[in-house]
């Protein structure tokens, strides 16, 4: 297979916003995925899911449940894994991912992965690793000194995750584009060494607004303590609306507020109608609403978006059989592609014996 190398970096023509697809049909194969170490938040529905349900109307969506990243950081719990694996796809299933458009991987019953990791691994260098700003930046924020040999390897585990099934394209943000450029130059390297076996990917660049944690955090997370996730409860959700940060200036109802600082009007901007928006903003700045009946109104806005996807997970987590069903139908067409791929590795690396 010729060597599908493209430039730029970031595939702009393929961009969601401008891509169209009258016949129905996909035209290019995408891999996403996550790491399945907890409950997926409203975070990851902004900045991920709800971009790979319009996705898998266009691509060919290959979505990988990455248990085995997932012990980079969690290697001391491998018995999480199985129930975060069926949450996660229980997560995945209620936002809209449906299973005649999207493959669902189990990456370790993918054990071609394994076997491309380690040729990768034979020609990137320790300093290309350490000095990728993705891993430095998780590696402070978890307060990491030293780092193992799989945290620090991850982004060739991830190139061999989009090599082993022939993404052309991985949906990231502007924070993962070192991953995917390094990906990129991996893929190169190994077809310069073997010839063209295997397709250079490509960043399709999806970026959206983050959700900031409830507490005013630049990032929404399980670790912080401050997100909701898709699986809570009503209850829970108000009460955890009703502790989030507002405008700190603000001491009764009638001061005047500032939307810009507030951590629920950033979310009524996401979440709510934008007519109740405007309305929340013109209000707010008027001293006419307090903070009490804004968290309500946001608290309504969410609500109405999970319903649906709340019936959705009722109706999987009732058949537990067809979750894992649609888990194994996935995960055994994706090592179908696998196989295929590394045949055609060792083979142009003369090691097909």
């Amino acid at each position: 297979m010729e060597n599908k190398k493209r430039n730029p970096a970031i595939a702009s023509e393929f961009k969601f916003e401008n891509a169209q697809n009258t016949s129905g049909k996909s035209y290019a194969r995408i891999l996403t995925g996550d790491r399945p170490t907890g409950p997926l938040h409203l975070g990851h529905f902004c900045g991920s899911l709800k971009n790979r349900v319009a996705l898998q109307n266009i691509y060919d969506t290959f979505i990988l449940i990455a248990d085995v990243q997932a012990l980079t950081t969690n290697f001391d719990h491998p018995e999480l894994l199985r129930q975060n694996i069926f949450n996660v796809a229980l997560d995945y299933l209620a936002v809209g991912i449906v299973p005649e458009k999207s493959t669902i991987i189990i990456q370790s019953m993918i054990n071609e992965l394994a076997e491309l990791t380690i040729f990768f691994s034979m020609f990137i260098s320790i300093n290309a690793l350490k000095h990728n700003p993705t891993i430095k930046t998780e590696a402070k924020e978890r307060g990491y000194k030293e780092l193992n040999y799989g945290f620090l390897g991850y982004p060739v585990s991830q190139t061999a995750d989009i090599a082993i099934f022939k993404a052309d394209l991985v949906p990231v943000g502007l924070d993962q584009l070192p991953h995917i450029e390094l990906s990129r130059k991996i893929v190169r390297r190994f077809n310069e060494l073997y010839g063209g076996a295997l397709i250079e990917p490509e960043a399709l660049l999806s970026e959206f607004p983050k959700l900031i944690g409830l507490d005013g955090n630049l990032k929404m997370s399980k670790s912080y303590g401050n997100a909701i996730f898709l699986s809570d409860d009503f209850d829970t959700i108000k009460s955890k609306i009703k502790t989030a940060l507002t405008d700190k200036s603000r001491i009764h109802p009638s001061d005047p507020g500032h939307p810009d600082i507030c951590t629920i009007f950033s979310y009524h901007k996401t979440f709510s109608e934008s007519n109740l928006t405007k309305n929340i903003e013109h209000d707010c700045t008027g001293g006419l609403i307090g903070c009490v009946q804004c968290k309500n109104n946001l608290y309504e806005s969410i609500k109405n978006i999970l319903i649906p996807m709340n019936e959705k997970r009722q109706y999987y987590k009732e058949r537990t059989s067809e979750v894992w069903d649609i888990l194994f139908a996935g995960t055994n067409k994706a090592k179908k592609i696998a196989s295929e791929t590394l045949r055609e590795v060792k083979e142009n690396m003369k090691i097909n014996y």
